[in-house]
């Protein structure tokens, strides 16, 4: 089967004053459509890097990436890019953030309203269409930002730490609305976090990355099922042997990236 993301080969490096810094080291890796796959790994070892190159925002010097086949050369609605801040517009109502994409984009008004109330019911924000987003919380604030990116119906979506700024109980209330949102659509996900509870319960597999200049380490591939509780996860036999073998690893490369 060819896979929905192949990165084949990465390697990126930016120029200094004096040296160049390599920031990827020929990394590789493949997601299977509709698969969630999480990026774990130091601080500075290049996750956010890899989902900007995945996006198109970033452009490929060496190596090569492919979305369904077709290489990757520039933005496109069929990836869709979710930040650790929402971003919104502080202008726009919620309603007009969530379908500002589309409307830029040529897309009716009506139809792009029809749509973006039945993701913000989705995203449990029936009825808040019409709030200026200086009067939601920082949880219903990146529900928005996930209404937002969902709205194009993309194929995929890079996640760049979605949830890092948010409490514990929020973050946790937006994973399990993440996980019910990604089954219901099937949309292929990447999604980078330094929280490996937080990838334990989301990934059906974990990548985990070294120290500056960064590659994939370990793969670990979860054998919970997509059926998911948050509170009971922890109880589920390996769940404590997978953690631990993790949560060694990236503090292996932590350390190693501070040496």
């Amino acid at each position: 089967m060819t896979p929905h993301i192949d990165v084949e080969h990465i390697t990126l490096a930016f120029a200094g004053k004096h040296a160049s810094l390599t920031v990827l080291d020929d990394v590789s890796l493949t997601l299977a459509k509709g698969e969630f796959v999480v990026l774990l790994g130091p601080s500075g070892c290049g996750k956010s890097t890899i989902l900007n190159l995945i996006a198109g925002f970033t452009p490929v010097r060496q190596g090569r990436i492919l979305c369904a086949g077709r290489p990757v050369k520039a933005p496109h609605p069929s990836r869709g890019m979710v930040f650790q801040q929402p971003n919104l517009f502080p202008w726009l109502s919620v309603l007009d953030n969530v379908t500002f994409g589309a409307r830029m984009a040529g897309r009716k008004k009506a139809a792009a309203d029809a749509d973006a109330n039945a993701w913000l019911d989705r995203v449990g924000l029936n009825g808040f269409g019409q709030h200026a987003p200086w009067q939601l919380s920082g949880g219903m604030k990146q529900r928005v930002a996930l209404a937002r990116a969902w709205l194009p119906d993309p194929e995929v979506l890079l996640m760049d730490e979605p949830f890092g700024a948010l409490d514990a109980q929020t973050r946790m209330m937006m994973q399990e609305l993440l996980r019910d949102a990604w089954r219901q659509t099937g949309t292929t996900i990447l999604f980078v976090t330094h929280d490996v509870e937080e990838a334990l319960f989301l990934a059906d597999r974990i990548l985990v990355m070294s120290a500056r200049p960064g590659n994939i380490v370990e793969e670990v591939v979860l054998p919970f099922g997509r059926d998911r509780d948050i509170e009971t996860l922890a109880q589920a036999p390996g769940y404590s042997h997978i953690k631990q073998q993790v949560l060694h690893r990236v503090r292996a490369e932590a350390r190693r990236h501070m040496l």
